[in-house]
């Protein structure tokens, strides 16, 4: 009965960290490019209280043993970069992937970041930047006189200056072999690690596998908010069932410590 109280408690801190996802899951159900996560489960190791194989009885072998789990753990968390519904916006600067690829963004100590969040802005000096100022890379200047601007599918960005049409630029996507294992550091950005392998381009949108643009659009998350909720309830039961366990172990052993002789 002691191990069933330590068995149920993996149990409900299993259930603890999915709940924890989900909810952060559904608290970015309107986050722009927002790609839901799961969290995998792996049973414990076993205690073999007897072998399957040994000698039995008249020279028999035991055909099964006795292996008693010791529990669950969560293995992983993995991100779902499943391609979220598009979302017009009309803002010549909003910009979405439809396929595969991330855009390049450089973050403030030179780092290179990758994010599928196309939302850009113009900073005082007519850089394309982030919603947080971080420039787009390669890097891509507005000119102050330009009366419009032109993102075609492939990347290339044009402005119309003086009725005249005038390429400024080239926005690039990168992909990765393992984008499951990018390391998120929020503001919608990822960071290459070694299990994500090292970025693959940059390449001109709509080749080697990338996606093609669609300016004026914005990828929504890719959050099923009625899924999310199905997973909550289910997360909630398996936790009260764990809870459950650990009362009956309790009775059980107050059971045995009311005997008497």
């Amino acid at each position: 009965m002691i191990r069933s109280l330590w068995t149920a408690a993996t149990g409900m801190k299993a259930q603890e960290l999915n709940l924890d996802n989900i909810s952060h899951n559904l608290a970015n159900v309107n986050t722009t490019a927002f790609k839901r996560a799961n969290v995998e489960f792996q049973d414990l190791m076993y205690q073999n209280m007897e072998e399957a194989g040994i000698p039995a009885a008249a020279g028999q072998r035991l055909p099964v043993g006795i292996q008693v789990g010791l529990g669950v753990k969560p293995s992983a968390i993995v991100k779902n970069f499943k391609a979220g519904s598009l979302r017009q916006t009309g803002n010549p600067l909003d910009v979405a992937i439809e396929g595969d690829g991330f855009f390049q963004v450089m973050l403030p100590d030179g780092t290179i970041a990758y994010t599928r969040d196309g939302s850009f802005k113009i900073d005082a000096d007519g850089n394309l930047v982030t919603a947080d100022g971080f420039y787009v890379q390669p890097p891509i200047t507005i000119p102050a006189e330009a009366e419009s601007i032109s993102i075609g599918f492939d990347g290339t960005v044009t402005v119309l200056t003086n009725n005249e049409p005038q390429e400024i630029g080239q926005i690039t996507i990168t992909r990765f072999v393992n984008p499951a294992g990018l390391k998120a550091i929020g503001k919608n950005l990822f960071l290459e690690t070694a299990a994500s392998g090292p970025a693959l381009g940059p390449f001109v949108p709509g080749t080697n596998g990338t996606g093609s643009l669609e300016q004026g659009y914005l990828e929504m998350s890719n959050v099923n908010a009625v899924e999310e909720m199905v997973q909550m309830i289910m997360a909630q039961r398996a936790y009260e069932m764990n809870s459950k366990v650990i009362q009956a172990a309790d009775q059980m052993m107050g059971t045995v410590a009311a005997l008497r002789r």
